[in-house]
């Protein structure tokens, strides 16, 4: 194999060695459909498979869609190489006609699967034609109280411009006839159905053991009349916009990025229109005028007919509303059943603070099965502890009521020097970033927002504190965000340590990010962007030197996504020295495994299940001499160039075991959640052979006793 050149956007291989990001991205979500269509999934998580599906389709179009709309119609340069040779307009076309099958796909699950499951357990969708009596009664009562002041409804013509319709919004547009009054012989008109209203709307009473609804849109659109009044109305339908929601920021100046960051979400709702969703049997005068003022290619406009973001839907639009039906209360039964995170090993301690703990070892977090709540405590009790005088924190994603943020905030008024380095660039949170950022302003702590053309994204928190006659330092790393919500349904790994060396390279890392300083020596953290990748693809070569070399070898990952052509080049030359290479790849792959010549000893698999796969996890080397890291990083360009990342070592050598035997061979046993990708870029689900058990690896984790030295389940502690 030719030897990798540094030019990131070049390739060594030709194109048919490498998997196409976006296909394979649509791949990933077609497994999330999957596990809505699964019976044996509870049915409520089924719906909320469903609606994930939805939620993601809409993200890949704001921002991987619309990446690859300015390319192709040339409005911008290339983003990113792209090794498996598509142009961005083959690209686009490939990615409409997947597209197309697999919302054909999640309708049927709709139809022919969930809605007779929901029917079953005595849910009941009601259309408003249908209702009568008292049903009837208490919708035109919520109509007139709740909706009607609410609606708006807007003629378009000459002295009525196209409304601007807002990204992901609902409308119904009309056709009306004039039969009396002011106004054009035939018009027409859209409404907005409101989101501030809920969209299944409950009914009450009814056949016992029932529950019926009906949905927002019917209930609007059967009172249309009421709503222009002096029009006979001609056809009405549902239609919703997907517009560009990637704002870029490396090419504008602001002298204040929280500035510059609020007028990019106001930009949001008034970008490029990418894909419009409208009912299959929407009238065509309708579709076109919307179509048309969008300016989007219909399939069938003269311009492309193999490429269109027109999208007929045959039910309901936008199912991300299924969050509403999820969400409902007094229906356990339908859900996966509730379960209490364990106390992290080595933080079962019996009095003392979480200070005295992390100084005696290295602590190893796993996410969701062990609790998140050290970590909140990690922050509090510095907040409060009269001994610590400073707390440095990064903030990628928070929740909405963030108890570290409000500790920051408390530390800052309490006289603790406290920094955070919040990243008003997280895509699609920036709004929460920057009510945080001026709450934590107004209290005193020092925000600052890291660098315009790269994100922050690593996830590092830094206490300093008097013990004694000197300063002592304590770090916490991790794989996912500091968020207490998510870590209840993201799989995540995090460390607790004070180990010096580490601790002196986290406060290098936040004076690079606070005051640009840079030059230093780093003794245990890996940092993008200047150094993961080389570091990253020096222990991927090792591996291989020592396999041509008949030494025993090994590299496993475990990510989100495998992307950079460069790392899947090294990983195809490791693979060629005889390297046993296995990857678990949540989302995206573009490594083509089981090639022959190429890749014969490489195996990727992908899990999806209750929880969403997040952490990342580098092995290169035997266990015996394994070297084992962490990391807030993917194998992807803009993880290595475009952002500040951090990989950093297990040193313990008890955790690095445990890491070793407790979670990887549970990860890679899995043969229930678990798919195999073939080279043709299909995953395929395992199953277990006949003389095999099943073996789901995160009801594994939620079950999983702690290990003895000697390998065998230790006794839980009482209590």
């Amino acid at each position: 194999m030719a030897t990798v050149v540094d030019e990131p956007g070049t390739s060594t291989l030709g194109p048919e060695c490498f998997l196409n990001r976006e296909l394979s991205w649509l791949e990933f979500n077609l497994r999330v459909l999957e596990e809505a269509e699964n019976p044996e999934n509870p049915l409520m998580e089924r719906l909320k498979f469903l609606a994930i599906f939805s939620s993601n389709l809409d993200e890949f179009f704001m921002v991987r869609v619309s990446g690859l709309r300015e390319q192709a119609f040339g409005e911008s340069a290339p983003q990113d190489y792209s090794p498996d040779g598509m142009t961005a307009m083959e690209q686009l076309r490939a990615i409409a006609t997947r597209t197309q099958e697999l919302v054909a796909r999640q309708y049927r699950c709709l139809r022919d699967s969930l809605a007779p499951a929901l029917e079953a357990e005595g849910f009941r969708l009601l259309r408003y034609a249908d209702l009568a009596g008292a049903h009837r009664e208490q919708v035109d009562r919520f109509f007139r109280e709740r909706a009607l002041p609410i609606l708006t409804p807007m003629a378009v013509d000459p002295a009525h411009p196209s409304p601007r319709y807002h990204n992901r919004g609902l409308y119904l547009g009309v056709m009306l006839h004039r039969t009396e009054g002011l106004g054009p012989r035939r018009l027409f008109a859209v409404v907005q159905v409101p989101q501030v209203l809920p969209r299944i709307v409950p009914l009450d009473g009814g056949e016992p053991g029932t529950k019926s609804y009906v949905l927002l849109e019917d209930v609007v659109s059967a009172r249309l009349p009421e709503l222009f009044g002096g029009f006979e109305v001609e056809s009405w339908s549902a239609f919703r916009i997907t517009r560009d929601s990637d704002v870029e920021l490396l090419e504008q100046e602001s002298d204040d990025m929280l500035k510059l960051i609020e007028d990019r979400l106001k930009a949001r709702q008034r970008g490029q229109a990418v894909r419009i969703e409208i009912a299959a049997k929407a009238d065509d005068a309708i579709a076109r005028m919307i179509i048309d003022e969008e300016g989007l290619h219909g399939g069938d406009d003269g311009r492309d007919a193999a490429y269109s973001e027109v999208y007929r839907i045959d039910g309901p639009l936008d199912l991300t509303a299924i969050w509403e039906l999820y969400r409902l209360p007094g229906y356990d039964r339908l859900h996966d059943k509730p379960f209490t995170p364990r106390v992290p090993r080595g933080l079962d301690r019996r009095g003392g603070d979480i200070f005295s703990a992390i100084a005696q070892r290295d602590i190893l977090l796993h996410h969701p099965y062990e609790s998140f709540d050290p970590v909140v405590e990690f922050v509090t009790s510095a907040a409060a502890d009269p001994r610590v005088l400073a707390i440095k924190q990064t903030l990628y994603r928070t929740s909405g009521d963030s108890p570290i943020s409000r500790a920051l905030i408390a530390a800052a008024e309490s006289g603790k020097h406290v920094t955070a380095l919040v990243e008003l660039k997280a895509r699609f949170d920036e709004a929460n970033n920057v009510s945080w950022a001026r709450q934590m302003e107004r209290a005193g702590v020092h925000v600052v927002f890291g660098f315009l053309d790269l994100k922050t994204h690593c996830k590092v928190s830094l206490v300093v504190r008097q013990e004694g006659s000197g300063l002592k330092r304590y770090v916490h790393l991790g794989t996912g965000n500091y968020n207490p919500t998510t870590a209840l349904v993201y799989t995540d790994l995090g460390l607790f340590t004070a180990d010096e060396a580490v601790a002196e390279d986290a406060s290098a890392l936040f004076n690079l990010l606070t005051g640009y300083s840079q030059g230093h020596a780093w003794q245990r953290l890996i940092v993008a962007p200047n150094d993961l990748q080389r570091r990253t693809l020096e222990l991927i070569h090792e591996q291989t030197r020592r396999a041509r070399a008949g030494r025993p070898s090994r590299i496993f990952a475990k990510l989100n996504a495998l992307v950079d052509h460069r790392i899947i080049e090294a990983l195809y030359a490791a693979s060629q020295a005889g390297v046993p290479i296995d990857i678990i790849a949540r989302g995206i792959c573009c490594l083509r495994p089981g090639v022959p010549g190429l890749s014969e000893t490489i195996r990727v698999h992908s899990i999806v299940d209750r929880f969403l796969e997040h952490s990342r996890i580098f092995v290169f080397g035997p266990d015996e001499e394994a070297e084992v890291f962490l990391a807030s990083a993917d194998w992807m360009p803009r993880n290595f160039h475009r952002r500040v990342e951090v990989m950093f070592p297990l040193l313990a050598p008890d955790i690095r075991q445990r890491l070793l035997r407790e979670v990887l061979p549970v990860y890679l046993a899995d043969n229930v959640r678990a798919r195999r990708l073939a080279a043709d870029g299909v995953f395929h689900m395992l199953r277990p052979a006949a003389d095999e058990p099943a073996r789901r690896s995160q009801i594994e984790f939620l079950e999983q006793r702690p290990m003895t030295a000697a390998g065998e389940a230790a006794e839980q502690p009482a209590g």
